[in-house]
């Protein structure tokens, strides 16, 4: 009877102990919902791209694609908050600190609420200085107007984004990986049905997709409220635990605002990569070339990218919570075998996850999802492709760039995830603005040539190295070294 309960399904869908067991197996136990979770995200998203690359005009598609590093600095600052919020509930649980974790529960409510109100209108206010940014302006009308009605719709709509982040980073801080998962299910398939509801039969365009995407968040966000609450004790709040001290704010704002201002730093740096390889479909005289090639293969190419680079950041992510709660439990050592176990772990997924990339570049098999046939040709595979190539052979850096990030986060060095945005964010300006166009001898535009295209695609895995080595500071110190000293005495460890 016993071997019955420890296989049963309610073994598995409830919370995992991230303090005992052999950690590799506990971390992919632990991420693996996390991993189907992101990779569901990455559909949800992919949905929208496929459904509007397949019934919008390439204009159209091109404003979508065009503003993902806008709606990134807003959504990524807001998860990014969350995210750092839930290291205070996670080494609270590694504590085993009850009326700390309703404390903290009650305290990011209020948080994520303020910073709502704030990223709402700062996204709404900046909306049309920032799509001058990236060098879509009112002078090529149909990319101008698709670009800012979806941008619009999906910064309304921030509370849903916000608090479904929130809700999720609290559940996998006390253990429960596959709640979210299965709420994200629910609302993926909700997203696919508004999406062809609003777009095809509606005919609403992109405003069709923008009103699918925030309908369907806002829904699965207050159906996971309902059920974590419902399930578990320490989430359900009474008015006492709402007394919030000043002391409790600082805490929680000191791990949240550094991963959110990182997270929205290395925004910026896409969105300069965005507006310079805008240039690459305009041609001398100023006028767009037809089909915007450049903008609609890296689109897709990047759409690609994101949903292979999902099971790498997921897993990465899973170090929050495995090093909050550890932390929190005095077990240090636990913390550096789990590391070293997760590089090892990494570096397997790269291999799988850059091989697949490869196989889809053949023919630019990968564009066919997220263009229709008539918008592809081989100059969008010739952009697309060069962009994957680039990225794919460098993932092993990404991979230990998750997993350095998460781990410091987990430990409560902030400062260093802040520090590594901001190396991450140098880079790719630099590289960004000065690579292109020194081997192009000159000013970019659409007579520029592939190797300076090339330089541009370099951003990425140049911008991932340089937070690497900020990162491996704080790592070797605190991790390899275990020099801890956040807020709980050194013990010993066996």
């Amino acid at each position: 009877m016993e071997n019955t309960k420890k296989s049963s399904p309610k073994r598995f869908f409830g919370q995992v102990n991230l303090r005992e067991g052999k950690e590799w197996k506990v971390l992919l136990k632990f991420a693996l919902p996390i991993i189907f979770s992101y990779v569901l995200q990455q559909i949800y998203t992919i949905s929208d791209a496929a459904i509007c690359g397949q019934t919008l005009s390439a204009d159209e598609v091109a404003g979508v694609n065009d503003v993902f590093p806008l709606t990134f600095i807003f959504l990524q600052f807001a998860f990014g908050c969350t995210a750092g919020f839930s290291v205070i509930t996670s080494n609270r649980i590694g504590l085993n600190d009850t009326n700390g974790v309703k404390k903290s529960f009650a305290t990011q409510i209020m948080l994520c609420f303020v910073i709502t109100a704030v990223l709402t209108v700062l996204s709404i206010v900046c909306l049309d200085p920032m799509l001058a940014w990236i060098n879509v302006t009112p002078e090529n009308e149909a990319v101008y107007r698709a670009a800012y009605d979806y941008c619009f719709v999906i910064f309304c709509g921030i509370i849903a984004q916000m608090f479904y982040n929130f809700i999720c980073s609290v559940l996998r801080s006390i253990g429960d990986s596959v709640t979210p998962l299965i709420f994200l299910f629910l609302s993926t398939l909700l997203n696919i049905g508004l999406d062809l509801l609003f777009i095809i039969v509606f005919k609403w365009g992109v405003l069709g997709a923008a009103y699918a995407t925030v309908a369907a968040q806002a829904l699965s966000t207050v159906a996971c409220f309902i059920y974590a609450i419902a399930k578990y004790k320490e989430l359900r709040l009474t008015k006492k635990d709402f007394a919030l001290s000043a002391r409790e704010i600082k805490t929680h704002l000191s791990q949240g605002l550094p991963l959110g201002l990182q997270f929205s730093v290395l925004a910026i740096g896409i969105i300069v990569m965005q507006g310079e390889l805008v240039k690459f479909d305009i041609m001398p005289s100023g006028l767009m070339v037809e089909g915007n090639p450049a903008q609609n293969g890296f689109g897709a190419a990047n759409k690609l990218n994101n949903f292979l680079m999902a099971p790498l950041n997921a897993f990465g992510a899973a170090f929050v919570s495995f090093n909050a709660q550890n932390y929190g439990a005095l077990k240090y050592d636990r913390i550096k075998r789990g590391m070293y176990q997760g590089f090892a772990v990494v570096g397997v997924m790269y291999l799988f996850l850059a091989g697949i990339g490869l196989l889809l570049t053949i023919g630019g098999a990968y564009q066919y999802l997220f263009l229709s046939a008539d918008k592809i040709n081989d100059l969008t595979v010739s952009f697309g492709n060069n962009y994957l190539y680039v990225d794919l052979s460098l993932y092993f850096v990404l991979g230990a760039l998750f997993v350095l990030r998460s781990g410091v986060q987990g430990i409560g060095k902030s400062f260093y995830t802040l520090l590594a945005g901001t190396a991450e964010l140098v880079a790719r300006i630099l590289v960004c603005l000065f690579l292109p166009p020194l081997f192009n001898g000159g000013a970019i535009n659409s007579e520029a040539g592939t190797l300076s295209y090339i330089m541009l695609c370099l951003a990425d895995p140049l911008a991932w190295i340089a937070a690497v080595a900020v990162l491996f500071y704080p790592f070797v110190k605190y991790v390899v070294k275990k020099k801890y000293s956040f807020g709980i005495p050194m013990t010993k460890q066996n």
